[in-house]
This record gives C-alpha cells, structure tokens and sequence, in this order.
C-alpha cells in the first residue's frame, strides 16, 4: 500500500472517532423528585380546658394513738393494717400498779371523810357551849379552822380518786374513730408512757379520703382570672377527677373543702385539698395521683399535633403546605396543650395542611409529595399550664 493510501485511511479513522466521541456526550440530569413529607390538617373543635395537679392522698381524719400513762405494754388486740371500728379494745397496759394507785387515793379519801366528820362534830359541839361560854372563843375558832381545812382535804381526796380511776381506764386503750389501723411502733413487753406519751399507732378514717395538691401561683392566677368572683368565697369546684399510678381514671369525681390561707413561700405554692369517696376503701393514704379540675371550655379551637410545632428562643412555627404543594413556613401563637396536641390561637386557619414528619427535609418554598399523617388522639384535657 502506498504512503498516500495510509494517510488516507488514518484521515479517516480519526473522523469517525471524532464523530463517535460526540455521538456519545451525557443527556442531562433528571429533575430531582419532591421529598415526601406527611402532613394532618388544622382540625377546629371545642376543647374542655383542665388544670392537672400531682397530689398525695391522706386520710380523712389520721388520729394518733398515744399511751397516756406509765406502765408496761401487755397485750396488742389487733391485726395490723386492718379496719377496726370505734370503741375497739387495741392495746391493754398493765393495771396492777394503777390499781393499787386508786386503792391508795380511795383510803386516803375515806381517811379524811372521817376527819371532816369529826370536825363537823366538833363545830355543833361547841357552837351551844360558845354560847354560855362553856368553851372559849378560840376553841370555837380553832374547830372552824379544822372542818375547813378537813373540807378541802376531801375535795382534794376525791379528785385523786378521779384521777386514779382516769389513768386506770387510760389502761385500755380504744379505737377513737372507725378506719384503717396502721402498723404498730411497741410491741407488748415494753415500757411505755415514762417521760411522754409514747406513740403507739395510728388510725385514718379513709372514706371519704382527702387528696392533697399544691398549685402554683400561675395555677392559682389563671384559676381567680377566669373566676374572680370566687376568690376569697367558699371553694365550689366539683366534678374533679383523680388519675392514678397506674394510668386509670378514679370512677368517683370529688371536689374541694379546703384551700391554703396563703402562698407557701419556701415552694411557691397554694395547698389545696380534694375530697373523693371511697366506700370501697381502694384508695390508701400516703398514695400518688394527678387531678383534674375544669377551668372552662375553649369553643372552636384550632389544634395541630406537636410534633408539627417548631419552637426557637420562645418563637413557634410551624410548615404549611398549600394546593401546590408548596411549603410555607409560619410563625403562629399556642395556646393549651391539650394531650399530643396544641391549640393554635393565631397564625392558622381551619383546613390548612401542617407538616408533622419530614421537616427537616424541607425549606421555604420547595415543593413537595405529601402524605397524609396518622390521625392524632383525640383531643382531651389539657397538660398543666398556659402559654
């Protein structure tokens, strides 16, 4: 082959590479697809307003059993933590020593009984003869003196005797009230009484049964703002309920008897105290619980879940999405939390979309593939506090 024919064919293979090389240049790249999000809408309804507060069950009445003379502790009558009824035999101190007291103060009444008696005959005696002047003036005078004196010794006598036979009896020691007996600090066999009222035990009356709470100066504001008229008044909350530990509602509402004069200044906080029934006894004193007290009910709420909610330095917004899909961030004003949600009380609309999943996918502007959420809970009371 000739040097002519060779470069021709070289001319030529570089052409078609050429062409081949711009035959194969990249298409353009896709348009990206909108991230998914998924969204709920701004649902409006009345919601019941609620002020929750955690509190600690007492008893209605806790009396405490004391041993109110000295002596030793002879026998327990009870089973502890059981319900005893009034006028119940609990505790028997020995009452020999005390027998013997009251023997004693009974001799020593009898003694001056017979001493007041031979002084009230001595006076009848010698009134006549002062008289004739059988007697002088001064053994008159002097048997005055002794019937007085002889007087005051058998008051005397006779309130030793009473108060012999009260400690005897302060030997049995009863049940004062009807309720619930508590666990028993002396066991028979010790000393007790010696130097002070030793406790023994205690008993509740637990129906009804008190549950105590203490709100804050905020709860308290919010509770006289929307009711001035019942500041100061008597308390007329009813119809409270009472959460318990394990996550159920007390089938018995109670309502409030008492209410703290002033602010506890150590805590900040105005004690409150709730009475509930409890016939079947189910509640204990010393237990755990949250009530709820309706302050009022907000008609036509706007509520969007909280996850939907941003907050920034006390700021809130939230992502809405239009009918482009288009998303919009806003800032908005919450209200109460009620449950897994918030009220809204400015920056929203009935209907309008929220983004409650994906915003951190999403920013002013960009559109979107909504979705929509799992229907939030039910809307219920309201969390404690009000922004």
């Amino acid at each position: 082959m000739s040097l002519h024919a060779r470069r021709t064919m070289v001319v030529v293979g570089a052409v078609a590479l050429a062409m081949s090389v711009a035959c194969e240049k990249k298409a353009p790249p896709a348009a990206a697809a909108p991230p998914e999000v998924y969204v709920t809408d701004v649902v409006q309804k009345d919601v019941p307003i609620y002020l929750e507060l955690v509190g600690q069950t007492l008893g209605y009445q806790d009396t405490e059993l004391r041993a109110r003379v000295e002596g030793v502790l002879e026998s327990m009558s009870f089973r502890e933590g059981s319900f005893v009824k009034q006028g119940t035999l609990l505790y028997q101190i020995d009452r020999k020593p005390l027998e013997a007291a009251l023997a004693q103060a009974t001799a020593d009444r009898s003694t001056a009984e017979a001493k007041l008696a031979k002084a009230n005959n001595d006076v009848e005696r010698y009134k006549p003869l002062a008289v004739k002047q059988a007697v002088s003036k001064q053994e008159l005078d002097d048997a005055l003196a002794m019937q007085d004196a002889s007087r005051s010794q058998v008051d005397a006598m006779k309130a030793a005797v009473e108060k012999a036979s009260l400690d005897l009896s302060y030997t049995r020691i009863t049940a004062p009230i009807t309720g619930l007996v508590g666990t028993t600090l002396v066991k028979p066999g010790n000393l007790v009484g010696r130097g002070e009222n030793t406790l023994l035990t205690t008993i509740s009356r637990i129906d009804p049964i008190l549950v105590r709470v203490a709100a804050t100066e905020a709860d308290y504001l919010r509770v006289a703002k929307r009711a001035p008229s019942r500041v100061g008044g008597p308390p007329q909350a009813a119809g409270i309920q009472l959460l318990l530990s394990d996550g159920t509602v007390y089938p018995d509402t109670g309502h409030i008897v008492n209410v703290d004069r002033a602010v506890d200044p150590t805590t900040g906080t105005l004690g409150i105290q709730i009475e509930f029934p409890n016939k079947d006894q189910v509640l204990r004193p010393g237990q755990y619980g949250r009530t709820r007290l309706l302050l009022d009910t907000r008609r036509n709420a706007l509520l969007v879940p909280q996850r939907a909610v941003q907050e920034l330095q006390n700021l809130y917004s939230v992502a809405v999405v239009d009918a482009q899909n288009k998303v919009a961030f806003r800032n908005v004003k919450v209200g109460d939390r009620v449950e897994s949600m918030w009220v809204i009380t400015e920056g929203l609309k009935p209907g309008e979309r929220v983004v409650v999943e994906g915003l951190q996918r999403v920013r002013d502007g960009l559109t979107v593939d909504p979705k929509p959420a799992p229907a939030p809970p039910p809307a219920g009371q309201t969390a404690r506090g009000e922004k």
